[in-house]
């Protein structure tokens, strides 16, 4: 039994959530600092949330600005200019580190959750989630889809191809997305966090550390190929 075309772009979403929830850069090195200050697990607990609904929102924000523009341009103008905002980002990370200070570990809900929307901002998380998206979107279900999906890839679909499937269909879309990669991106973050406080510590860090601005630069990159590959 073959996996669903369809369901292909909703799958990577959710990987990609746990590979954003992998980088310390997204929260959990935060959480669990602020857990071995208090010396208190609940700490580490009380940081998830507002952490995920930060990340949350900014891949909202990313899917959302995909949509509004998908009603005045055709897809495939949409998947380029996707695609080089995403290689934008990745050169830059490759020649800069980009970081969002929080002032000191005791922040309020808010405050953190601010802070989490801006880190995944400044790192592309956003931007990488829409390939994905606009993958969702330009499935072909039939023969006669499939020829409006190459048409629209190859951008001679008129504006507004990223409302074919009405305004419903965005906006679970627009909905579905964020939740969905959320999710991925909390699971791991939870798992890593516990993990690091209860049994290993930021020992760990020292020992296997891996430069994870190069990684993230060069995934940026190759997203930025998806995004025009289709």
């Amino acid at each position: 039994m073959t996996m669903p075309h369809a369901s292909i772009p909703w799958l990577s979403l959710l990987a990609l959530g746990a590979v954003h929830g992998i980088n310390p850069a997204m929260g959990w090195l935060f959480a669990v600092g602020r857990g071995l200050q208090e010396r208190d697990r609940r700490a580490v607990w009380g940081a998830l949330g507002p952490l995920a609904a930060g990340h949350a929102l900014a891949i909202a924000a990313a899917v959302m600005l995909a949509v509004t523009l998908g009603q005045v341009l055709p897809l495939g103008w949409l998947r380029w200019m996707v695609g080089a905002m995403l290689l934008a980002v990745g050169v830059d990370g490759l020649v800069r580190h980009r970081h969002v200070r929080l002032g000191g570990m005791r922040v309020s809900p808010r405050e953190l959750a601010s802070w989490s929307f801006l880190m995944a901002s400044a790192h592309g998380a956003g931007l990488m989630v829409l390939p994905f998206v606009l993958g969702a979107v330009g499935a072909p279900a039939s023969p006669t889809a499939m020829h409006h999906h190459h048409v629209a890839s190859a951008g001679g679909a008129p504006p507004g191809v990223l409302l074919a499937a009405g305004p419903a269909g965005v906006d679970a879309i627009a909905v579905t997305a964020p939740l969905i990669h959320t999710l991925g991106y909390l699971a791991v973050t939870v798992v890593v966090a516990v993990v690091v406080y209860e049994k290993v510590g930021l020992r760990i860090l020292r020992r296997a550390w891996i430069n994870l601005n190069v990684v993230w630069s060069a995934a940026l990159i190759a997203a930025a190929v998806a995004a025009v590959l289709g």
